[in-house]
């Protein structure tokens, strides 16, 4: 992995009138790397996401991509940068097929300034196949699809158009075991890809697997970071719950 991390948040804060939401977070992201972001609700996991994603700035606090101090003033600057965020909803039209979801927002055109669905549907089933080769019929309504499917749907949206670091906001949750086998099985093919990704999840089993590395928030704090080979379920639990901080000398 590269030396400097693709995202570098350095003291990140942000105040909503008297809350207090995050207090001095620091984390990174290196290309290829998957780093799962880890905490009871109103921890600061959604309010940390919606400033990676440039919904809103942090009240203080570095960014930086690629080590370029930058800021992000709506959502589509973070897109700009390589940054995009499947929400756990996966903001999907269930009426529309897999091609017109997949270019939602940025349909292609012919020279005559009418949609070109032929070249959209061809792009479309390219890039599904690649990442979910059993994702034969992409030209059915999404709300025909598996929970596993329309996530590949929304992650293949996302790597399509340059993604750098994918942010994933709950993709497992309310699928069964087979669908989330898929998904997990998509997240080592978009690390092996060299894509960084920020799994922010409620379920350490499923992290403890996945991810290169565990972040635990808490009250808005960074209260630890462990690598899943070197820790246990157990350990994570413990942080979540009294926000214990590591020992000196664990892994960061």
């Amino acid at each position: 992995m590269a030396d400097v991390p693709f995202i570098q948040l350095t003291g990140i804060t942000k105040h909503f009138g008297g809350v207090h939401a995050l207090k001095g977070v620091d984390l990174s992201v290196a290309a290829g790397e998957v780093v799962a972001l880890v905490g009871h609700n109103g921890a600061g996991k959604s309010v940390l996401v919606q400033i990676l994603s440039g919904v809103f700035p942090p009240t203080a606090g570095e960014i930086r991509v690629n080590g370029q101090m930058t800021t992000f003033g709506s959502p589509v600057d973070a897109r700009h940068h390589g940054i995009e965020t499947i929400y756990q909803t996966l903001a999907l039209a269930d009426n529309l097929d897999a091609p017109a979801n997949f270019f939602l927002g940025r349909e292609l055109k012919t020279t005559l300034g009418f949609l070109d669905k032929k070249r959209m549907a061809r792009e479309a089933a390219k890039a599904l196949i690649e990442l979910n080769p059993n994702l034969v019929d992409v030209e059915r309504p999404v709300r025909q699809m598996s929970g596993g499917q329309r996530q590949a749907v929304a992650i293949a949206r996302a790597i399509h158009f340059d993604v750098r670091l994918l942010i994933m906001d709950e993709p497992t949750a309310a699928l069964g075991p087979h669908e989330t086998a898929q998904v997990a099985e998509l997240i080592k093919r978009l690390r092996a890809q060299g894509i960084g990704i920020l799994l922010i999840s409620h379920d350490v089993r499923d992290v403890m697997q996945l991810a290169d590395r565990i972040v635990v928030l808490k009250g808005g704090q960074i209260v630890g970071s462990v690598v899943p080979s070197e820790s246990s379920e157990d350990e994570v639990v413990d942080m979540i719950i009294r926000g214990r901080r590591l020992p000196a000398g664990r892994a960061e």
